[in-house]
């Protein structure tokens, strides 16, 4: 199973194993990691679970944003050229060592 990083603005870490075809959302939700909030469920309609991918390699591996997690990240208060919305990361073995952080706004 994938481990996933994830980094609290405060440099808190967690480490969750994240089942293959779960969202890093998910993963941070159900192992009540703070700082992913998810108020809309992982329907990108909000930015409450933005993060950011600071490893160019592993952000490769991940797809491209859609319209719609740009448009929803225009809602986010830290965007960065590596940010993301942890809902639209599906979780592949190819993601295991996957690292990101959560902006400060979200603490």
């Amino acid at each position: 199973m994938p481990k996933i990083k994830y980094i609290e603005h405060n440099g808190k870490e967690h480490v969750a194993d994240v089942p293959e075809g779960w969202s890093v959302m998910e993963g941070a939700v159900k192992n009540m990691i703070p700082g992913i909030d998810a108020d809309c469920g992982g329907a990108c309609a909000c930015a409450t679970c933005h993060v950011f991918v600071d490893d160019p390699a592993m952000a490769a591996k991940i797809p491209p944003k859609t319209d719609m997690e740009e448009t929803m990240l225009d809602f986010a208060p830290e965007i960065a050229p590596n940010s993301r919305l942890s809902c639209q990361i599906k979780v592949t073995k190819e993601l295991d060592g996957l690292v990101v952080r959560m902006p400060q706004s979200q603490h």
